[in-house]
């Protein structure tokens, strides 16, 4: 990552001197896959939660953030410390029949977003400055691809860095609407719960957003390129004294950036609380619903700001899920994989991210309603979240994995904890399917 570093390749005594690292060259993997899990169907979800139930679902951002930041953390030291992402150590692990069917059903679900986030996207664009909104989703699913076949991974990476920028345009419209403060800090601070069904459909929405096994790939994936791309790194298994820095970059870099993602969902569901849910308007399916609902509600200025972030967001997000498909399935098939690599040293791989990213341009060409499509996506992610988190759970534990530096047991427990809940919402989500 560009200007990323493992603190033992350049200081020895962390915090002295003109040695010590900007925060920006040490957040990287963890600040883009926390930002880009903001994306636009993510931003559907929240405001869809903001806009039904005010502020009673603020808590669960309190509530989801130190499970999520556990298992990016787990993620991310697994693709550090074995120097394989996800897929490749299921591969040399666990069954093959695990994962194959993991594999597909994430292309599956991670196809169907892409798909969704580039119609949010060419939505977006029509608000602000009309035109076709198909013309603009083939725009930017080609610019897409175009960005992530030509340019390297440390120059990639480095745009990536500047679009999370785009996430401050939620923090923008909080600014820009009236919001009863007391009232959030009640919802964020006191849970509450109901036996509503439409409740208990939020709250399992709210998690399989905010934890999606897109994310546990990619970041690990990253820590792999990022490896790779600094001379003196090496896989903590077969660097242990390498660790101590390296844990603790990775723990600051994924800390941060979930704490941001939160936050900006954690915005997002205020402002649609403040706005929409006061003015009766509880139904929001899109994203361009949401931002054109704000246009009467908190005024133009707003009603741009948070379209604008929209497109942002998705920049950011397609290449991330569509790398993660790349990542995942290259990986089970032994191919060559990585942004690094030239197109054609890894055809397969850039093959895989490019298909991702035009058949999910192609869904916004079908009579597939969105919105189903969505929730079919969050079903698959459900299904596939839970045996990967038990998965890498396991992984943690071994010796003949992780070598020296085994994940800590108090932080293996935690795991299991965000596993058991994943695993319970997933159950709930294919009850509330089956009824």
């Amino acid at each position: 990552m560009l200007g990323t570093r493992d603190l033992t390749t350049k200081i020895t005594k962390p915090g002295f001197g003109r040695a010590k690292p900007r925060l920006l060259d040490v957040l990287g993997p963890g600040l883009i896959t926390g930002a880009s899990d903001d994306d636009p169907s993510g931003i559907a979800t929240y405001s869809q939660a903001g806009a039904q139930f005010g502020f009673a679902l603020t808590w669960t951002m309190l509530f989801s953030y130190p499970l999520m930041s556990l298992i990016q953390e787990i993620s991310a030291r697994i693709g550090r410390t074995t120097g394989r992402g996800i897929a490749g150590n299921m591969r040399a692990y666990y069954p093959n029949w695990l994962l194959q069917a993991v594999v597909a059903l994430l292309l599956i679900a991670n196809t169907i977003n892409i798909g969704a986030d580039l119609g949010a996207m060419g939505d977006a664009l029509k608000l602000i400055v009309g035109g076709p909104a198909v013309l603009y989703v083939v725009v930017f699913g080609v610019m897409s691809v175009g960005l992530q076949v030509i340019l390297k991974y440390h120059r990639y990476v480095s745009i990536l860095k500047w679009l999370t920028v785009s996430l401050f345009a939620y923090f923008g419209t909080v600014m820009f609407v009236q919001v009863p403060w007391e009232e959030v800090a009640k919802g964020l601070l006191i849970p509450r719960f109901s036996a509503d069904a439409s409740f208990w459909t939020a709250v399992v929405a709210i998690f399989g957003t905010t934890i999606s096994p897109y994310l546990f790939f990619w970041q690990a994936s990253q820590e792999v390129e990022d490896e790779k791309a600094k001379p003196g790194r090496k896989p903590l298994k077969k660097a242990p004294a390498q660790a101590q820095h390296a844990i603790h970059r990775i723990r600051l870099d994924t800390y941060v950036g979930m704490a941001f993602s939160n936050l900006v969902a954690l915005a997002i569901m205020i402002t649609a609380g403040a706005t929409l849910h006061a003015k009766g308007i509880t139904n929001i399916e899109t994203t361009g619903q949401a931002a054109e609902a704000l246009r009467p509600v908190a005024g133009e200025f707003a009603f741009a700001v948070f379209a604008l972030g929209v497109i942002g967001t998705g920049l950011l997000a397609i290449p991330v899920l569509a790398g993660s498909a790349g990542y995942a399935l290259g990986e089970a098939r032994k191919w060559p994989v990585g942004l690094e690599r030239e197109p054609l040293a890894a055809k397969a791989f850039y093959a895989t991210i490019a298909i991702a990213t035009l058949a999910g341009t192609c869904l916004n060409f079908t009579p597939i309603n969105p919105i189903k499509a969505l929730y079919w996506s969050a079903v698959i992610n459900g299904m596939v979240a839970v045996p990967v988190m038990a998965v890498m759970m396991l992984m943690t534990a071994r010796r003949d994995v992780m070598g020296k530096t085994t994940v800590p047991l108090a932080m293996r427990l935690t795991g299991w904890v965000a596993t058991a809940i994943m695993a319970a919402a997933a159950t709930v989500m294919i009850f509330q399917l089956s009824t």
